[in-house]
């Protein structure tokens, strides 16, 4: 039998960024669901705060190249890769010298919330899925955690909902406490308008707060999992609104064979 395929694109993972619980499971999770069978590939950011050499990325000539436009203007995509060792387990970067190079992550050296925040989510998004196309992987379960990765549910349901590649494909998207108090311009619903896009469907994105922008995730998601105790409530309660299957939140001991357990409901449909 084939082995079943789990994407999971994380906002964090340990040891490139500090260790958070967000963090912590993206690394750990995903070699615990590939030493249950399951064949995994794992994504985030290159921020520019991640020390290549140590780390020992390297780019993939292959699969770099790419531009994506947003707002009408082209950026290129780069994929770097690095290998975790004693997990068996290649991690994919998507970089871009004009959103990742800078040496903070979300904020400035002042503390101040980057402007370009909606263009850095739009391009790590769409940078994900063009590269999991380029690697012609075909994954069944697709696992977002933190709001940099709120637009993949939307991208999946409208721009790639034809593409054979996904067309089976079930979107969970993981909940957090680390929300922000910024509200992106109105723009970004312009910079998020492409292939099958309509205003319409982004009408829950008045304001583009993170509050909408969760719900926007929450709505085009098939399950959605509780990734910490902090999480504010008002999102559960929104996707049991939506009717969406939930995992309510698991400690460090369980979260593994319950994520496996969540993800073969889904798998067994």
């Amino acid at each position: 039998m084939e082995k079943k395929k789990i994407l999971y694109i994380s906002q964090e993972i340990t040891p490139y960024l500090p260790e958070t619980e967000m963090s912590h499971i993206g690394r750990y999770l995903p070699q615990g669901i590939q030493e249950k069978g399951k064949e995994v590939r794992v994504f985030m950011p290159r921020f520019g705060t991640i020390n290549e050499r140590r780390n020992q990325l390297h780019e993939v000539i292959r699969l770099s190249g790419m531009n994506l436009i947003i707002d009408d203007t082209d950026h290129s995509l780069i994929i770097k890769v690095a290998s975790i060792q004693q997990a068996r387990m290649q991690v994919y970067f998507i970089d871009n010298d004009e959103y990742f190079k800078r040496k903070t992550i979300i904020t400035d050296k002042e503390d101040q919330f980057y402007a370009d925040n909606d263009e850095r989510m739009i391009f790590f998004s769409r940078g994900v899925l063009e590269t999991v196309k380029k690697l012609r992987w075909t994954p069944d379960i697709i696992h977002c955690s933190g709001w940099m990765t709120a637009l993949v549910p939307l991208f999946m349901n409208k721009s790639y909902k034809d593409d054979p590649l996904f067309a089976n494909a079930k979107i969970i998207y993981s909940l957090y406490n680390d929300d922000f108090s910024h509200v992106f311009d109105p723009e970004i619903k312009k910079k998020i308008q492409f292939d099958k896009i309509k205003e319409t469907d982004l009408k829950s994105l008045t304001p583009a707060s993170y509050e909408n922008i969760t719900k926007l995730a929450i709505e085009n998601s098939d399950g959605i999992i509780v990734g910490n105790e902090e999480v504010n409530p008002d999102f559960v309660d929104f996707a049991k609104s939506k009717n969406k299957k939930i995992l309510d939140y698991k400690n460090n001991e369980e979260y593994i064979n319950s994520y496996s357990d969540f993800y073969d409901q889904f798998l067994e449909d």
